[in-house]
């Protein structure tokens, strides 16, 4: 979903693979249904057992899964036997997915112009394995042009796109307390400047919607600043399209910033086109 305005034009990420706030988080069929009518759509990814990687948040499996322990000691096997809990926390009877399978699914499609799919790495180079470099270039290489790399470990990002030249990547420089060490320091120019240095041949930033805001009543515009960079912007992260979130969406279109990540996507396109 994309809106044009006069900043430019900006699109709505779909924030765990939801198209609508009554989405659960990371059905692979929804997921498929974006990339083909052409969206923006966001995955996290959680290394298994075995070397492989996950569509799932967090490093443990209760909330999301009708499973219990950590993925990161479940096997693929395992994981394919898991089904996806909704928002409720209620069996929803669909498959936990794996990014080989969805992979396969991805290249057996119709990809619809311009959808890109984010995988957002949830580990660090500390916790990844050579098992899951080479699982990860080997289930990615097919559909790499759809895809874009991102997470808040530079170095763990660039040991998994070393042999995929096709992917593009994005970096996040909003982890490990960054945003209350900028708040004490002011140094806005200085935290551009770094994470640019830690971004590599990434051109695309995430950015806590607080951290713009916060830089803002510093009288800093971090969206400008990193788009001089030759940069692209996505901020994170809008949950409903309440008043509030549309006056603030409004504000960052203003701004001229390239993506909005939402889990309420159409709601949020409705309110701001109304």
């Amino acid at each position: 979903m994309r809106i044009a305005h006069a900043a430019g034009e900006t699109w709505l990420k779909w924030h765990r693979g939801r198209r609508a706030g009554a989405d659960f988080e990371f059905d692979p069929r929804r997921i498929l249904e974006g990339m083909r009518l052409g969206a923006s759509v966001e995955v996290d990814l959680r290394a298994h057992a075995g070397g492989g990687f996950a569509v799932l948040h967090d490093e443990g499996l209760e909330r999301a899964t009708t499973g219990a322990g950590q993925v990161a000691d479940t096997s693929a096997e395992g994981l394919r036997a898991l089904t996806l809990r909704d928002n409720a926390g209620r069996d929803t009877s669909v498959p936990v997915a794996l990014l080989g399978d969805l992979c396969r699914d991805i290249a057996q499609a119709t990809i619809g112009d311009g959808a890109l799919l984010q995988l957002d790495l949830k580990e660090t180079s500390a916790t990844l394995t050579d098992a899951d470099i080479a699982a990860f270039a080997r289930d990615v290489a097919p559909v790499q042009r759809h895809m874009i790399l991102s997470g808040g470990d530079a170095a763990a990002v660039g040991r998994l796109a070393e042999a995929l030249p096709g992917m593009q990547l994005g970096h996040d420089p909003c982890h490990n307390g960054t945003r209350e060490a900028l708040a004490v320091s002011g140094d806005n120019a200085g935290f551009v400047a770094r994470a640019m240095a830690e971004a590599g041949r990434a051109r695309m930033i995430y950015l806590d919607i607080r951290l713009i805001l916060d830089a803002l009543s510093r009288d800093f515009d971090m969206i400008g600043a990193f788009r001089a960079e030759g940069c692209r912007i996505d901020a994170y992260t809008v949950q409903r399209p309440t008043s509030q979130a549309v006056a603030l969406c409004e504000r960052l279109l203003g701004l001229g910033v390239d993506q909005i990540t939402t889990d309420d996507p159409e709601g949020l396109y409705a309110a701001l086109t109304a």
